[in-house]
């Protein structure tokens, strides 16, 4: 049976489930979502800033590529991408990474007060390069993760106070994502490339990065197991060759975990899947190939709302970001025009749950010199 078929019959728990010893929740059995009318309606036509919204919803612009944030001396840089906020007394802090080449990459931050007027923008990591996305933890760091081989993860201080640390315990390869599993004490790693994996790392003491255990994902005695990476540092094998059985998945993307979730994107195979880490199944929650008018293609980055929903940003397609509802109907939310040569990403929610950031990572010239950082506000259900 292929992998594909195999994880399908896991998730739908028909024909060989039972064999393979997968177990399916009530939640599973609603996988995968499909087209319908979303919570928002509509999308209007472009705004000011090429931005279709639904109504009632406003977009402006943050920060541009090469130029200074408003009222600040911080020129925003290259390739924006991941990004993830933080609860900042009355206001908050966007964090975004730079997908920058040749150690021009790394993070910047934007502050804002309680109305979220901008206050203060500044560097928290340089000199790395590639940083893709990556994820917040709950002591309040942003892990920044480096896409290419044998890259790194960095853990960084939202606030600039602290120098960034590199943890090569977690592992040397393309990293995408990280999501924090607190129930478990564990982190959840993505790998964009073809034949990537699905990792954790256990932390030897917990919020501490810097020893620990690689695991990845795999396929043994019909069910699925976590097994250590024998050497995390990848010194002569990359680290998704290691362990046989491992679970292989086409270009893993962003991550995003939730109430015993861990949801993230596969762009090689435009999927959004579902780990449950209670009952150790690893679930479909989104097959663009199940629907021929599915609006998600090109699935990338992930965010999440309190209410429940998912937000997924499109590394292709026309340009969306999409909502995944926990009643399984996946819609557009937004619609950017006229950057047909970009990809949408760093999507991220302030504490209010009122106000959605996202850049544009190349903007409308095509180029990493054209990104824009993007705010989307406006009635986002609460419940």
């Amino acid at each position: 049976m292929q992998r594909r078929n195999f994880l399908r019959a896991a998730v739908l728990g028909v024909g060989t489930s039972v064999a393979f010893g997968f177990s399916v929740s009530r939640e599973a059995i609603a996988f995968p979502a499909e087209p319908g009318t979303g919570p928002y309606g509509q999308l209007l036509p472009p705004d000011a800033n090429g931005i279709m919204l639904p109504k009632g919803f406003t977009s402006r612009v943050v920060a541009r590529t090469g130029q200074k944030v408003a009222g600040t001396d911080h020129v925003w840089h290259g390739a924006p991408d991941g990004g993830a906020c933080f609860v900042d007394g009355d206001g908050w802090i966007y964090v975004s990474n730079s997908e920058e080449y040749d150690g021009k990459g790394g993070v910047s931050a934007v502050r804002f007060d309680s109305a979220g007027g901008i206050t203060a923008a500044y560097p928290i990591l340089a000199g790395t390069s590639v940083n893709c996305s990556g994820g917040a933890t709950p002591w309040n760091t942003w892990l920044s993760c480096e896409e290419f081989d044998r890259g790194q993860v960095f853990e960084t201080d939202p606030w600039g106070r602290k120098e960034a640390v590199a943890h090569p315990a977690m592992g040397r390869f393309t990293h995408e994502a990280a999501a924090v599993d607190p129930e478990r004490e564990v982190v959840y790693l993505t790998e964009d490339v073809s034949d990537g994996c699905f990792y954790r790392f256990v932390p030897t003491t917990w919020e501490d990065m810097s020893a620990g255990a690689l695991q990845v994902l795999a396929e043994r005695d019909g069910g699925l197991v976590w097994v250590d990476v024998p050497d995390p540092s990848a010194a002569d094998t990359a680290t998704r060759h290691q362990v046989a059985e491992a679970l292989h998945i086409s270009h893993g993307e962003g991550a995003y975990y939730r109430s015993g979730t861990c949801f993230f994107a596969a762009a090689g195979e435009n999927r959004v899947y579902a780990y449950d880490a209670v009952n150790n199944v690893l679930n479909v929650a989104y097959d663009h190939d199940d629907s021929a008018d599915a609006p998600l293609t090109g699935v990338d980055n992930i965010t999440g709302a309190a209410v429940g929903d998912l937000y997924v940003a499109e590394d292709g397609g026309n340009m969306e970001v999409c909502v995944i509802t926990p009643d399984d109907v996946v819609a557009p939310f937004l619609r950017v025009t006229g950057q047909d040569l970009s990809e949408l990403c760093g999507v991220a929610f302030d504490p209010s749950g009122d106000r959605l950031y996202f850049s544009s990572q190349r903007g409308a010239t095509g180029e990493n010199s054209g990104g824009i950082t993007y705010e989307v506000s406006g009635p986002f259900r609460k419940s």
